[in-house]
C-alpha cells in the first residue's frame, strides 16, 4: 500500500472551493459550478474535494466524527516548485484569489524557500523550493 491516490478535503461551500482552486491553476473536467464532488487531475495524486459534513458521514454514517471550526490538525499539504520566482508567483497567485498567506516566502533552516497559505476552508499549504531538488519525468518529486 505504498501510494496515495487521492488527497480528499472536506470543504464548507463546494462552489467557492471549487472557484478558488481553480483560480490557482488546479485542472478539472468538471463542470457544474456546483457538484456534488469534485477532482483536479495533479502530477502523481488527485485532490478531491467533497461537502466536510458528507465527508464525516462517509467515515462513520451512524456517529461521524466531530467537525473541527478552528485550528491546526496537524496536516499541511505541499507543493514542490523549480525556482524561488515560482514560489513567489504562486503566492501572488493565491493571495490575489482570496487565500490567505499565513508565512511570506524565506530562507528557511533546511537551506530551501518557502511559504505557507491557508486555503479558503483553513488547509494548510507549503510552498517551497529548493537547489537540491530532484524531479522526475513525471514532475513528481524525487526522494532520495
Amino acid at each position: 500500500m505504498n501510494r496515495i491516490n487521492l488527497i480528499c478535503l472536506g470543504v464548507k461551500d463546494i462552489k467557492a472551493a471549487l472557484n478558488f482552486y481553480k483560480s490557482i491553476g488546479f485542472e478539472t473536467f468538471e463542470e457544474s459550478n456546483a457538484p456534488a464532488i469534485v477532482f483536479f487531475n495533479n502530477q502523481g495524486s488527485k485532490l478531491e474535494l467533497f461537502p466536510i459534513e458528507e465527508l464525516a458521514k462517509d467515515i462513520n454514517d451512524s456517529a461521524p466524527p466531530l467537525v473541527q471550526e478552528r485550528g491546526f490538525n496537524g496536516i499541511t499539504l505541499a507543493c514542490n516548485l523549480k525556482s524561488e520566482k515560482e514560489v513567489d508567483d504562486t503566492i501572488a497567485l493565491v493571495r490575489q484569489n482570496g487565500g490567505k498567506i499565513v508565512k511570506e516566502p524565506v530562507r528557511v533552516s533546511w537551506g530551501g524557500y518557502s511559504g505557507y497559505f491557508q486555503d479558503i476552508d483553513g488547509y494548510y499549504w507549503e510552498v517551497a523550493y529548493s537547489s537540491s531538488w530532484k524531479f522526475d519525468d513525471n514532475e513528481m518529486l524525487i526522494m532520495e
